[in-house]
């Protein structure tokens, strides 16, 4: 028990971990409560979409000497707003247009990269670069992440009840359509919060999993909305904490962790059921 207590503080003696591992609760956390909105509505596939269209604007601001999170929240508020524009002119349905959007977004990205080897760093763009965290990077995370959560908390029944019934909240004077586009900003910003922990690759799976795990033990919101930042700070955590003993990915490290709860969740849900049918 000592052993594994040492384990889980050691890595919080030096300074750019610390930064790193704040940089990593933080994204946790604001992704785990975006999340619960994402799986309630049914927009897995947009936070996949937008985590991936942001790599043209991270590589553009890289090459302009400005802010990742300029380039990132532009292009993730462009391509939402994209996406909507391509659904509405055309027959085609959301996910249809949601995969011509977001491929050809992150093939542009792929392409700004090669033609400029030198000056952009995939593998940091990909998988994110959260042991080079500088302290103007944590406060600006801080910053957007404060943003999302007090919006979130702030409009949270509005947003529950366009998540459940458009109908009835058209019905009683709200605007789905506005709710939407608070819904979507909210994952645009929130996406440019977890690409510097985890990077484009893995920021889908922060905007999923927590919301699934929490979503498998109640579909109550407000449960939900305890528990699934509670089991992304923990994953947080162990995952910081074990990439630092095994010398291992530390944005892997964390989501996997997630995969494993929500693994454990799953099949000890899965067997109640069984057992009380």
């Amino acid at each position: 028990m000592t052993d594994l207590l040492a384990t889980l503080v050691e890595p919080f003696q030096y300074g750019f971990l610390q930064r790193a591992f704040a940089v990593t609760l933080v994204a946790s956390i604001v992704c785990a409560l975006l999340s619960c909105w994402l799986v309630l509505v049914g927009w897995s596939l947009m936070g996949d979409a937008v985590s991936h269209a942001v790599l043209p604007g991270v590589v553009l601001s890289y090459l302009a000497g400005v802010p990742f999170a300029v380039g990132a929240l532009v292009f993730g508020i462009g391509s939402v707003a994209l996406i909507g524009t391509v659904r509405d002119t055309s027959k085609l349905k959301e996910d249809t247009a949601i995969g011509v959007v977001f491929t050809s977004l992150f093939a542009l990205g792929l392409v700004l990269v090669s033609v400029t080897p030198s000056q952009v760093d995939l593998s940091h763009i990909l998988f994110g670069n959260v042991l080079g965290v500088a302290p103007a990077d944590l406060a600006q995370v801080a910053a957007l992440g404060a943003v999302v959560v007090v919006v979130l908390l702030a409009k949270r029944r509005d947003l529950t009840l366009y998540a459940f019934d458009p109908a009835h909240a058209h019905a009683i004077g709200l605007s789905p359509r506005r709710l939407g586009a608070l819904l979507l900003g909210l994952l645009a910003v929130t996406v440019v919060v977890a690409l510097q922990a985890v990077g484009v690759i893995l920021v889908v799976a922060m905007l999923i999993i927590p919301g699934a795990t929490a979503y498998l033990l109640s579909d109550r919101i407000d449960r939900m909305l305890v528990v699934a930042p509670l089991v992304a700070a923990v994953c947080a955590v162990v995952g910081f904490a074990a990439s630092y003993a095994l010398d291992a990915s530390p944005a892997g490290m964390v989501v996997l962790a997630q995969g494993v709860v929500f693994t454990c969740v799953h099949l000890g849900t899965w067997f109640t059921r069984r057992r009380l049918s």
